[in-house]
């Protein structure tokens, strides 16, 4: 693993300060690949399939072209990795989508850019925990226990618990943790995939078996638009999570330049092997097979395509990406929250660095113990409404990506027409990613505003409850917000929007000569 070292920071509150690189992180810990690592692990990739290719694959009129939809849900998701990419070289803070927002656009959408984030986290934490909780039975085959609810949360409990003392003990051993579990998963999804391919070529495949084809990644191929949007909106989350690269950019060598590059790497990663395990999957015994199973796809072609015990393969790559994602899941809020209470648009406790381990480690561990409050507070209360929260997270992810390609455009805006260059990765790029996810977070707005859409099928106010829990979230943030500015911490929302050039770029010792 790369590492580098840094003097021991000084005491807090005895000169660390807000900017980037000042706030007693351990800088250079992480390199390149440490990055990709952490980007493409917190998306889960392994459970992401399991639980949304076999939805994608039953949309009417989608069916083999399941391909083509993942293929154009990564361009969306491609488009505002430049966004991160460019803000990132002008302001590598761990707070990221809070601290360029603010900069651009204010310090009010900041704040709600930052909350966003967090409020995301921690309701998909519950998920992440109930996945790794319910997987660890499967692998021994203790399907009593796997269907005991309370077993189940106990040991998602653990799960958390496990890997929020990781994030606290340092952000190499993270990395490290990070390197073994991404490797267990994404080895195993290329066995099965190859495993799979060969057997329909050898013709030892199901009976329902078809020939791969180049036609299944042309997204004109699907049988309406509607469909295609449908399939869209399915898809376009499964790439969430590659952003956490960015905000381990304090901790990373080269950290204005490295982390956004290995942001844009981590959405290609991300698409090979989506592409590839969808095309294996479907191939081997058609895509009414996916959709009878589509709960959990491995579950039945595990066995088919590894056969016994290797069929154990992929309930270890669902747990190991569970794992992984609740880990990757804990670093990216612990380092918003450090941000934002450095910039003091949060209590001052939040940005505190333990002195021995150099991680943000009081906003870490409330990390840990909100998830576990709200994994257990959603678990006795129903299981539908965790289910709905789930459906909620949509709104808020689509929100702050969105909000932070407006950033890019806005912060750079002097410089959009001084070069094609420039028009294209920081002006039309963020644009497009940003429009494309207004969308989707409109057409969210009005498919779960209908209850018949939610796990529950309750009505709450005449409307979905997943909708009534996207909005009540952000209102609750909108609140707080102005509360917090009520109670005499007004010199942050007394900033004023920013707006950068290249020639202040590259004077900086922060970005180099080169943008």
């Amino acid at each position: 693993m790369e590492s580098g070292s840094m003097a021991a920071p000084p005491a807090v509150g005895a000169g660390l300060g807000s900017a980037p690189g000042d706030k007693g992180l351990k800088t250079g810990a992480l390199g390149f690949v440490s990055n990709v690592v952490i980007g493409v692990a917190s998306t889960a990739p392994g459970y992401s399939l399991a639980a949304s290719l076999g939805l994608v694959v039953g949309v009417t009129g989608i069916g083999l072209q399941s391909p083509a939809i993942l293929l154009a849900a990564f361009v969306p998701m491609l488009l505002i990795a430049t966004s991160y990419y460019y803000m990132n070289r002008a302001d590598p803070d761990c707070g990221t989508t809070f601290s360029w927002v603010t900069k651009a656009m204010g310090p009010y959408a900041g704040w709600i850019g930052g909350w966003a984030i967090i409020v995301a986290d921690i309701i998909v934490m519950a998920n992440l925990a109930q996945i790794a909780g319910l997987y660890s039975f499967r692998l021994f085959g203790w399907q009593a226990a796997a269907d005991s609810t309370t077993a189940v949360t106990i040991v998602g409990i653990v799960w958390i618990a496990i890997m929020t003392a990781i994030c606290v003990y340092g952000i190499e051993l993270s990395a490290r943790t990070q390197v073994g579990l991404l490797g267990a998963e994404l080895i195993t999804l290329a066995i099965f995939a190859v495993v799979a391919l060969v057997k329909v070529a050898a013709g030892d495949a199901g009976p329902n078996s078809v020939d791969p084809s180049l036609s299944w990644i042309n997204p004109f191929a699907v049988d309406s638009t509607s469909a295609f949007v449908d399939g869209v909106l399915l898809s376009v989350f499964i790439y969430w999570g590659w952003d956490s690269t960015v905000t381990v950019n304090e901790e990373s060598e080269n950290s204005s330049e490295t982390p956004g590059r290995a942001a844009v790497v981590s959405t290609f990663i991300l698409l090979a092997t989506y592409v590839i395990v969808a095309y294996a999957a479907q191939a081997f015994n058609g895509p009414k097979d996916l959709v009878d199973h589509s709960d959990d796809i491995f579950s039945e072609l595990g066995n088919a395509v590894l056969g016994s015990p290797l069929d154990k393969l992929l309930i270890i790559a669902v747990l190991t990406s569970a794992a992984a994602s609740t880990q990757t899941t804990i670093l990216p809020t612990a380092r918003t929250s450090l941000s934002m209470a450095r910039a003091r648009a949060m209590p001052e406790s939040l940005g505190r660095i333990h002195p021995r381990f150099l991680t943000p480690h009081i906003s870490t561990i409330l990390m840990g113990v909100l998830s576990i409050v709200w994994y257990v507070g959603l678990t006795i209360v129903s299981e539908n409404i965790l289910f709905d929260s789930i459906a909620a997270l949509g709104l808020m992810i689509a929100f702050y990506y969105g909000l932070t390609g407006f950033a890019c455009v806005i912060y750079y805006r002097r410089e959009l027409f001084n070069s094609v260059r420039n028009f294209v990765f920081i002006g039309v790029a963020p644009t497009l990613g940003g429009l494309m996810l207004l969308g989707i977070l409109v057409k969210s707005c009005i498919d779960l505003s209908d209850p018949a859409n939610s796990e529950s099928g309750d009505s709450w106010l005449g409307l979905g409850p997943p909708l009534v829990i996207g909005i009540g979230s952000m209102l609750l943030g909108v609140l707080l917000m102005l509360w917090w500015r009520a109670t005499g911490h007004r010199d942050f929302f007394r900033r004023r929007p920013e707006v950068v050039t290249m020639a202040e770029l590259a004077a900086s010792p922060a970005t180099g000569p080169e943008v």
